[in-house]
């Protein structure tokens, strides 16, 4: 009998295993693929040659982009609102899930059915960009980080950390004097690492690829996070076309298919990079942030 369970399990190890690959590769695939046509030559792409290799290898499409200097800007711009952006995140949220991790909060069943209420019916887009007007918000990158300021999600996450934290340590730490806001400064969040990082994660991917908000609030060209800039440059044909942009011209000469990619390459691969640097929180963080109360 023991025998037969063990190569059923190894049978569905290597089952499991095939299957992971395969979704593996389903998902990396189209990435190669563009990584590929960011290296290829203009008549090597028309042509459909390539296809996981670079074809008439060339750095020239990445020469374009980094002479971009409006690239550069938007890419500034996506950095300032992923760095601050997820700096005010993780203290607004960690601000308001403290309190609601202690069993001695006045009304905090109530807070948490709000909060949980807000994560299943979202606010409409008309509301929310009155909302936004209406606080001068409009038309900056503010507009881009303090609306999105907590995720109802990651709130409820932190909270279940939270109150992992014995409650013991709150007491002495009371007992000594310390107010609120110094127990969970120096106390909770260095205990909090691994969920803070995990949600840092979770909300600088939010930042970087931010598109619907930009395409809402922001109208000043000179604002645009580096997402709309893709689009600018992958959609809107009468952008690509424009006879006043001299690189753009340029461009449409040349490589405009492998500049797109080599573009989309240089906004996709700085926030891959972070993961490594996280990833030995990450799953720690989410597990033990996932627990009932």
């Amino acid at each position: 009998m023991a025998i037969k369970e063990s190569r059923a399990r190894k049978a569905f190890l290597r089952t499991n295993m095939v299957v992971l690959i395969l979704v593996s590769l389903i998902m990396i695939l189209p990435f190669i693929h563009v990584l590929a046509q960011s290296f290829s030559s203009s008549g090597a792409i028309d042509q459909g040659k390539v296809s996981f290799l670079p074809v008439e290898f060339t750095f020239d499409n990445y020469s374009f982009v980094f002479q971009d200097g409006s690239i550069w800007r938007s890419f500034g711009v996506t950095i300032f609102i992923t760095v601050f952006g997820t700096l005010f995140n993780l203290i607004a949220t960690a601000s308001l899930a403290y309190p609601l991790s202690r069993k001695e909060l006045l009304g905090r069943k109530f807070l948490l059915f709000m909060v949980l209420f807000t994560m299943i019916f979202s606010a409409p887009l008309i509301p929310t960009f009155l909302v936004v007007q209406n606080l001068g918000l409009l038309n900056t990158v503010w507009a881009l980080i303090f609306p999105t300021a907590i995720s109802a999600f990651n709130l409820f996450v932190m909270r279940s950390f939270f109150m992992q934290i014995p409650q013991e340590l709150i007491e002495s730490s009371r007992m000594d004097g310390l107010g609120e806001l110094r127990i969970l400064f120096q106390i909770v969040l260095p205990l909090s690492k691994p969920a803070m990082a995990t949600l840092g994660i979770f909300y600088a991917v939010f930042h970087w690829n931010t598109y619907f908000n930009a395409l809402m609030f922001i109208e000043d060209r000179s604002l645009y996070p580096l997402q709309i800039k893709l689009r600018e440059m992958i959609v809107d044909e009468n952008f690509t076309s424009d006879p006043t942009s001299d690189f753009y011209t340029t461009m449409l000469s040349s490589s405009p298919e492998g500049i797109k990619m080599a573009t989309i390459i240089v906004a996709t691969v700085p926030i891959l990079l972070i993961y490594p640097f996280l990833q030995r929180h990450f799953i720690k963080g989410f597990m033990l942030g996932s627990l009932k109360d």
